[in-house]
């Protein structure tokens, strides 16, 4: 698997954390996410069936601007 890390901006709370760590579970291939709202960063394990430029657009379709 490989890691990838993300810039998410607008996170405010906890709530936020859990809405764009289970958006970015609901994809395949998906190993271990951790989301820090102080970072305001996502640490994705992914594997070859997703990509990063899926899980960014899972981000953003959460509500949340993102790159990475």
């Amino acid at each position: 698997m490989e890691t990838a890390i993300f810039r998410i901006s607008g996170m405010k709370n906890e709530e936020c954390v859990r809405a764009v760590a289970n958006a970015i579970q609901d994809l395949p291939s998906i190993g271990q996410i951790v989301v820090s709202l102080e970072k305001g960063e996502a640490h994705v394990e992914h594997g070859r069936f997703v990509s990063p430029d899926d899980i960014l657009q899972a981000i953003v379709d959460t509500g949340y601007e993102a790159d990475y």
